[in-house]
C-alpha cells in the first residue's frame, strides 16, 4: 500500500470505515431530499398546474427579458471590475506613495463592506433613476477590489528575475508590467479571475434590493402575483429560476476551462530564425579527414604540403 506525500495511507479498518460513513451520509442525505419532496406533494406545491403557469407567453416573456437584464448587468459589471481592478493593482504597487495608499485604501474600504450596501448607497445617492447602472456600478466596485487582490497574487508570484531582465535591458517600469507580468499574472491567475466573474454574475441577483427588474425580482413578482389553486407557485418558479442560474454559471466555468487549455496549447516563446545563406563556407562533411592528404594534413599521404607521412624516395 503506497502512503502519500501528504498523508498515510488508510489501513484495511479505515477504508472499511470511510466506506460505512460515506454510505450512511449518502442515505441520510438522500432521505432529507425525499422526506422534503413528500411534504412539498402534500402540500399540493409539486402539483402539475404549478408548472402549467410557465406555458403562458406572459411569464416566459417576463422571464426572458429578466434575463436579457441580467445578462446586461454581468456584462457591464465583468468589464468594470476588470478595468477597475487593473487600475487598483497598477496604483497598488506604484512607486509613489500618495498613489499606492489611495489604491490600498479603496481596495481595503469596499471590499470590506457588504455589497449590497454599496448598491444601495450607490443607487440612492446616485443613480436614483437608473437602476441598472447603479448594479453595475456596485458590482463593478466590490468585484474589482478582488480582481486587483487575484492580480496582486499574480504579479507577486512571477519570478524576480524576469522584471529584473527586463530592466536590464532597457525597458521602463510600464513596459515591464504590461509586456512581462501582467500577461502571465493573468495566465496564472485566470481559473480564479473567472470564479470571481461567476461569483459577480450570481450576485446580480441583488438587484432586487433597487428594484431592478432581474430574474430574482421577475420570480418574485411571478410568485407572489401568480395563484394556483389557492397557493402561490414559489417552489416552482425557485426551481425554473435556480435552474437558469446554474446554466449560466456552468457556460461561464465551461468558456473559462476553454479559454485556459486554449491557453496552455498555444504556442508561445522566441522562434529560431531561418540560417543565412552559408556561400563558400564548407560543411562539417566537406573538411578533410585525417587520412586525407592536404595542407597540414596529419595523415600518412604520399604528397601532402605538410603531412608528416614517410615517403619513399
Amino acid at each position: 500500500m503506497s502512503a502519500s506525500v501528504l498523508y498515510d495511507a488508510p489501513g484495511p479498518k479505515a477504508v472499511v470505515r470511510n466506506r460505512l460513513y460515506a454510505v450512511v451520509g449518502s442515505l441520510a442525505i438522500a432521505a432529507l431530499i425525499a422526506i422534503s419532496i413528500m411534504r412539498l406533494a402534500d402540500k399540493g406545491h409539486l402539483a402539475p398546474e404549478m408548472w402549467d403557469i410557465f406555458n403562458y407567453t406572459g411569464i416566459r416573456q417576463n422571464i426572458a427579458d429578466a434575463l436579457l437584464a441580467t445578462l446586461k448587468a454581468f456584462g457591464l459589471a465583468a468589464i468594470g471590475s476588470l478595468v477597475l481592478g487593473v487600475l487598483l493593482v497598477v496604483g497598488r504597487l506604484s512607486d509613489h506613495k500618495p498613489i499606492r495608499w489611495a489604491a490600498t485604501t479603496f481596495i481595503e474600504l469596499f471590499r470590506s463592506l457588504p455589497l449590497l450596501i454599496t448598491i444601495y448607497a450607490i443607487w440612492v445617492g446616485f443613480l436614483t433613476d437608473y437602476s441598472m447602472w447603479a448594479l453595475a456600478a456596485g458590482l463593478s466596485v466590490y468585484n474589482g477590489c478582488v480582481q486587483a487582490e487575484v492580480l496582486r497574487a499574480g504579479i507577486n508570484s512571477v519570478p524576480k528575475g524576469q522584471s529584473e531582465a527586463a530592466y536590464a535591458l532597457g525597458m521602463s517600469k510600464t513596459q515591464v508590467m504590461v509586456s512581462v507580468l501582467m500577461p502571465q499574472a493573468v495566465r496564472s491567475m485566470l481559473p480564479t479571475i473567472i470564479g470571481q466573474l461567476v461569483v459577480t454574475l450570481k450576485d446580480t441577483s441583488l438587484g432586487f434590493i433597487i428594484l431592478y427588474p432581474e430574474l430574482l425580482q421577475t420570480a418574485r413578482l411571478i410568485a407572489s402575483n401568480t395563484q394556483v389553486n389557492g397557493q402561490y407557485p414559489y417552489v416552482s418558479t425557485i426551481v425554473v429560476i435556480g435552474t437558469l442560474y446554474i446554466a449560466m454559471c456552468l457556460l461561464l466555468s465551461a468558456l473559462a476551462t476553454w479559454i485556459e487549455k486554449r491557453g496552455r496549447r498555444a504556442k508561445t516563446g522566441i522562434k529560431v530564425a531561418p540560417g543565412a545563406p552559408t556561400g563558400g563556407i564548407p560543411t562539417v562533411e566537406a573538411v578533410p579527414g585525417p587520412d586525407a592528404g592536404g595542407a597540414g594534413g596529419a595523415g600518412p599521404t604520399a604528397g601532402g604540403a605538410g603531412g608528416t607521412g614517410v615517403t619513399k624516395g
